[in-house]
């Protein structure tokens, strides 16, 4: 059980972090990312450790 809830705390910590960030990146006077490239980074990795949160949490 213990083995579940580390990768669990983990991506909700990585997606919280790398949320804050995007939004961080989001110019809303323009309605673009100040940094294009690593914003996609950025969403890649924020859309990856929601699905699996969402996955997991549905197997509950």
């Amino acid at each position: 059980m213990e083995k579940r809830k580390a990768p669990i705390f983990t991506l909700s910590i990585v997606a919280i972090i790398v949320g804050v960030a995007l939004y961080k990146q989001f110019d809303f006077k323009t309605l673009q990312f100040q940094k294009p490239a690593l914003s996609m980074v950025y969403a890649i990795t924020f859309l990856f450790a929601v699905y699996v949160l969402i996955r997991n949490w549905g197997k509950k």
